[in-house]
């Protein structure tokens, strides 16, 4: 899959963050997640989702979870990796995942 640059650093926080969103920009989307050669961007993906949900970070996963079907990560997928985290993050974490999971593979 071809990196795309990612400016929504810049766009949401710039006038207010200008460094977090020069580093989320440039180095966590820009120099991070385009090492694809090291780890794919689905593979990365599928790290951040769980990540995320292990933190409670629901508004971040949203994001996400677009960006790890975007990657390749099939519906199928993300109900087992949600599945198997549940168990380790908590049954409720598992619960909110999966609402988000479900509309956004709802036209899978």
């Amino acid at each position: 899959m071809a990196f795309q640059k990612q400016t929504a650093g810049r766009e949401l926080l710039g006038d207010f963050a200008p460094k977090f969103a020069e580093l989320n920009d440039d180095v966590l989307f820009g120099q991070v997640w385009s090492r694809e050669a090291e780890l794919s961007a689905r593979d990365r993906s599928l790290i951040t989702v769980a990540c995320l949900i292990s933190g409670g970070n629901f508004e971040q996963l949203k994001v996400h979870l677009n960006k790890a079907k975007e990657n390749g990560v099939t519906k199928a997928e993300i109900a087992e990796a949600i599945t198997h985290l549940a168990f380790y993050t908590g049954w409720p974490k598992a619960w909110s995942a999966f609402n988000l999971a479900k509309e956004i593979y709802a036209e899978d």
